[in-house]
């Protein structure tokens, strides 16, 4: 995630005011923020971001993240066309419309693009040939065209579809794309020469989203073009378009003048550096901690993949000849690594000392993130009061489907619903260390923090005669992309298969991959695939965000542009000749990020900017991720994807069973860990005073109050590592996890009701999901295409049901 910023925007001039920073996406809500008690994380959302998603990113990364994208930070839009594959066909495009270009000569682009490749004018970047050295003078360039085809614009702009959108679309097209390969590589193989790079284009960028935000001709033509006649004559998704951007303007300060206007800009660049400086700040506390272990009793009980993994990790910092069975072994702060220490090592010192470095990252020296926490803070506050709003959270709702109000009022039911039922899942950890003789247990206050995970995982076991590990062998990356690209084909009719070498990538681990009709055989999107840990230079976190977008305007060669993805994930990477072993975890992550993916790649949106997930109101955008979550307990899907990586042997039904039994383990507190998070953001942009007064830590000890079950320790500073909210797009955002939650458990009951068994109505059913929830994009508003898929509105009862709370009121 990146300031102010990430993912699917509402429109294009939110795209330039927001998308600026370090790196975006659509994220997982499966991969850590921070606190790992009390629950096993199989809920945990990504420190971004992706997501958000981003990723982070930013943080799935992103990235869906929603106060929400600008074009220039990567993803919507276009650029005064310096191109020669597309000049001719924009030229006669926008002459026609009225609409304006700036154009260099072919010669001085191909010779400028052959020593700068982010001048490259292709859909796929030159991700192996972008240097740090590039950014600088590339994006210089960029935005210096753009700004000379604004001035051009503004000047001859007419209210007309042609000559006033598409104009905006074909004129930043190119920055879009250059920036976003930017941002993305600042997120998967981060540099310090990159992060000044970035630092240095950044306040530039956010110049220039304030010029197209606040630009009083592009905002008149506007109005003029909703009010005028030829509005009748649009369609729907051209609409949502106008009316989106009006809305945006007023929100990127377009109504604002002289001291008021200066102030807004400020703060809008002091957000930007603030947000960027948080997000370094996670990434160098992460990557500074490594514990170097000699001795094998301080590893008891890890799993031998863990094992495997801290002597690798040994072994890239200096120490030759480790192995897994007698060391030296590293352990870090990276999730791979962490995770399975908390929840399998029996050396109770090491969880501690391990747990309390995770929830203290980036919070002490220089890069304590709490005055960066309190500076954003004050400042969104005082940014919407120079919009009239009360608080940022009123800022943040307006573009959204929920408002203040329905978002706590849902946080609450969800909140009502779990709370006693996850006393009682502590309770019984509690008990169950007890019985076993544990000596935390007979501590006073019982088990702490870095116990709780350790201990659910041992009564997991037990309850369901489950380990995590058996189930590994069965979950190799390549089995399971298999078998997911063959559910997608059984669902929505599309072949997926590798396109290795058709396009340059940023690492070696990286795939590319085709999408197709089933039907007719011709490519309809391409996305990249990134996803073992580096945690040397890759922030943590799972996210997808786009390279290229859907266009009818952008195509080159008549039809349409194709859409273009990444997806990023952090899991286990390949131990020697061995694959990567996922946890079930990392699979539903898999799967969550593919979700997303599918919105952005299977859009049939000609309108590139409501086009796959641009322009999805961001408390919906997590829809299609959670939906395909929850194919990883269909049993068919299960047999598609979980193969013996040495025998080839399917997944044991007995396993299985066990499986989907254990799928609400702890479900409760998994709920309230989310509810907790989301309700913090919530309160920190409506009620927090940010004038020094109190304590961001105090206002989130007093939330916790209601909605955590094992109170956080006084030097917990989870906050610190809470990207999501302070690098990312979430802000005053958290609860669209779970309002997208509700949308998609409803969205699936759709396929429990037509029969999981029978593969015509989950066909059938698959097609119609397709051809509302995943081609519609932000060109119709979510509630009316979650109508159109289901019939009706949305209910909770789906949600609470499979998280077995059902004696909460529908």
């Amino acid at each position: 995630p990146r300031p102010e910023n990430n993912m699917a925007t509402t429109s294009f001039l939110r795209h330039l005011s927001r998308r600026v920073g370090t790196a975006g996406g659509l994220t997982s809500p499966r991969v850590p923020l921070a606190r790992v008690v009390p629950c096993t994380l199989r809920r945990a959302h990504t420190s971004s971001s992706s997501s958000r998603i981003l990723v982070s990113n930013a943080g799935c990364s992103t990235s869906l993240a929603a106060a929400r994208a600008s074009v220039f930070a990567g993803r919507s839009g276009a650029l005064a066309l310096a191109l020669d594959t597309q000049r001719s066909r924009y030229a006669a495009t926008l002459a026609a419309a009225g609409g304006v270009v700036a154009m260099a000569a072919s010669s001085t682009v191909e010779s400028e693009a052959a020593a700068n490749p982010l001048l490259h004018a292709g859909d796929f970047p030159l991700f192996d040939q972008i240097k740090a050295e590039d950014v600088v003078p590339g994006m210089k360039q960029i935005i210096a065209d753009v700004e000379e085809g604004l001035k051009d614009l503004e000047e001859n702009v007419q209210p007309t579809w042609s000559g006033l959108v598409e104009s905006l679309e074909a004129l930043t097209d190119k920055l879009a794309k250059s920036w976003g390969a930017v941002s993305h590589l600042k997120a998967v193989k981060d540099s310090e020469a990159l992060r000044n790079a970035v630092e240095e284009i950044q306040p530039l960028q956010v110049t220039l989203s304030s010029k197209f935000s606040q630009s009083q001709p592009l905002y008149q033509a506007f109005v003029a073009l909703r009010d005028g006649p030829q509005w009748a004559s649009l369609t729907e998704a051209q609409k949502r378009i106008v009316e989106g951007e009006i809305r945006d303007a007023m929100l990127g300060g377009v109504g604002l003048e002289g001291e008021a206007k200066e102030r807004f800009n400020k703060i809008q660049q002091e957000l930007s550096k603030l947000s960027t400086k948080f997000s370094n700040n996670l990434l160098d506390g992460t990557k500074a901690f490594k514990r170097t272990i000699t001795d094998p009793a301080e590893v008891a009980g890890l799993p031998e993949s863990a094992k495997a993994l801290a002597a690798q990790t040994a072994v890239a910092n200096g120490h030759e000849g480790a192995t897994a069975e007698a060391g030296p072994w590293v352990v870090t702060l990276d999730f791979p690594a962490y995770l399975p220490v908390m929840t399998h090592c029996t050396h109770r010192p090491l969880r501690e000392e391990l747990y309390k470095a995770f929830i203290s990252r980036a919070s002490s020296g220089e890069g304590d993130n709490t005055p960066i926490i309190e500076s954003i803070l004050r400042l969104r506050k005082e940014k919407a009061a120079l919009l009239g709003y009360a608080n940022h959270a009123e800022v943040s709702m307006a573009s959204k489907m929920a408002t203040l109000p329905k978002a706590q009022d849902l946080l609450e039911e969800l909140r009502a619903a779990s709370y006693d039922t996850a006393v009682k899942e502590l309770a019984d950890v509690q008990a169950f260390a007890a019985k076993a003789g544990a000596a935390e247990a007979a501590e006073e206050g019982g088990l702490k923090h870095w116990d709780v995970t350790f201990w659910a995982e041992r009564l997991k076991e037990a309850q369901y005669d489950l380990k995590e590990e058996e189930l590994r062998p069965y979950f190799a990356l390549p089995a399971v992309m298999d078998g997911m690209f063959a559910l997608a084909q059984r669902l929505f009719q599309i072949t997926v298969t590798p396109a290795d070498g058709e396009a340059p990538v940023w690492h070696p681990d990286v795939r590319l991959y085709k999408v197709s009709s089933a039907k007719t055989g011709e490519p309809v999107a391409y996305f990249y695939l990134d996803p073992y840990s580096r945690p040397a230079e890759k922030r943590g976190g799972a996210w997808m965000d786009e390279v290229v977008g859907r266009s009818k305007l952008l195509a080159t060669s008549g039809g349409v542009r194709l859409p273009v993805a990444h997806m990023v994930c952090n899991q286990s990477p390949p131990i020697g000749e061995m694959p990567s072993l996922m946890t079930f975890r990392e699979v539903e992550t898999m799967f969550h990020e593919f979700g997303h993916a599918l919105q952005h790649m299977l859009t049939t949106q000609d309108e590139g900017m409501v086009a796959g997930i641009r322009g999805v109101e961001w408390d919906a955008v997590e829809l299609p991720s959670q939906f395909m979550e929850n194919w990883c307990y269909h049993r068919p899907t299960i047999d598609g994807i979980a193969k013996h990586y040495e025998t080839g042997a399917a997944l044991p039904d007995e396993l299985f069973q066990k499986l989907v039994k254990a799928r609400n383990y702890r479900a409760a507190s998994m709920m309230m860990r989310q509810v907790h998070f989301a309700s913090t953001d919530l309160a920190l942009h409506s009620e927090y005073a940010a004038d020094g007064s109190s304590s961001v830590y105090a206002l989130e000890r007093e939330i916790a109050q209601k909605t955590m079950v094992m109170m956080p320790l006084e030097e917990d500073r989870f906050l610190c590592g809470f990207g999501h909210i302070f690098a990312g797009g979430y802000s005053a955002g958290y609860y669209s996890y779970k309002w997208a939650e509700v949308l998609s458990a409803d969205a699936f009951s759709a396929f429990e009701e037509a029969g999981l068994d029978d593969a015509s109505a989950v066909a059938t059913t698959g097609l119609r999901f397709r051809d509302t929830v995943l081609a519609m994009g932000g060109g119709k508003a979510p509630m009316d295409v979650f109508k159109e898929f289901r019939g009706r509105e949305p209910s909770t009862e789906p949600l609470l049901r499979h998280s077995g709370l059902v004696g909460a009121s529908a």
